[in-house]
Order: structure tokens, then sequence, then C-alpha cells
């Protein structure tokens, strides 16, 4: 039998996949945009505003100052395509783009199509949208990113 002693808990929580690797995986549902060798880039669930999406590295790291260059740098090139799309499907005002990383320990941009500086502050997070309109925006920038 298995004594769980703090190590064995431990070991088990590093070896957990954090929600984004999930998502990836297709472990848990996700309306994923881009999808290649070093990124992902999918819509975020609590949009602070339509079309906000996170792109996210395949590699599970917290902090995105340990990223290998080449990875931030690319995560940043599809950034800027997804924020290239979001302009034309929202036409908001600017593309906010940001790397918080509190919630989920695996590094995430934020590009937010965003009108004003409210458009980047969490407490405006809907966590109320539903699934027509998370597929509606979803089915916009996919639209726009072909």
């Amino acid at each position: 039998m298995l004594r769980l002693t703090k190590v064995v808990i431990l070991e088990k929580l590093v070896c957990m996949s954090t929600i984004f690797t999930q998502i990836l995986s297709r472990e848990v549902d996700g309306y994923i945009l881009w999808e290649d060798s070093k990124c992902f880039a999918f819509l975020d669930i609590r949009p602070i505003n339509r079309g906000h999406t996170l792109v996210v590295p395949i590699e599970e790291i917290d902090l995105w100052t340990d990223l290998p260059e080449e990875t931030i740098s690319h995560c940043m090139k599809v950034a800027k395509i997804i924020g290239e799309a979001q302009m034309k499907a929202f036409k908001p005002k600017r593309i906010g783009l940001m790397i918080a990383g509190f919630e989920v320990p695996h590094v995430h941009l934020h590009v937010i199509p965003i009108n004003d500086m409210s458009h980047l502050d969490f407490a405006n997070a809907n966590s109320d949208i539903s699934n027509e309109e998370l597929l509606s925006d979803f089915n916009r920038l996919k639209g726009c990113l072909t």
C-alpha cells in the first residue's frame, strides 16, 4: 500500500498538468484558435472583452522570464497574428497585451480587443458569457485567421 508522505504528495502535484495543458490535450473543452509545435491559443472563458484570447507555450513554465528566448519570441509572433485577426473581427481601437499569470502557473499572454483602459481590468471579466457567445467569437476570429 502506498504511504502518502509529503514527498509522494509533492511528486503527484508536480506531475499534474495545468488546465491549459488539459485544454491542449482535449481533456478539457476549449475554443482553440491556434496550435503549433511551440504554442497554442484559445478563447478565455472569462473574457475581459469579447475575443479575449490566451496565447500559451506548450512547455509548462510558470514565469515568462524563464521561457527560452525562442519560445517567447514565437508566442509574441502568434499574439500579433491573433491581434490582427481581433482587429478585423471586432474593430476595437487597440489590441491590449498583458502577461500576469497569477491564476494558472503556466505562462500565458492575454491578447484583448480594447476600447479603453477598463478592458485591461480583470475585475471586468465576464464569467457569465454563454457558450453561444464564445462560439460566435471563435467563429469570427477563426474566419479572420484563415
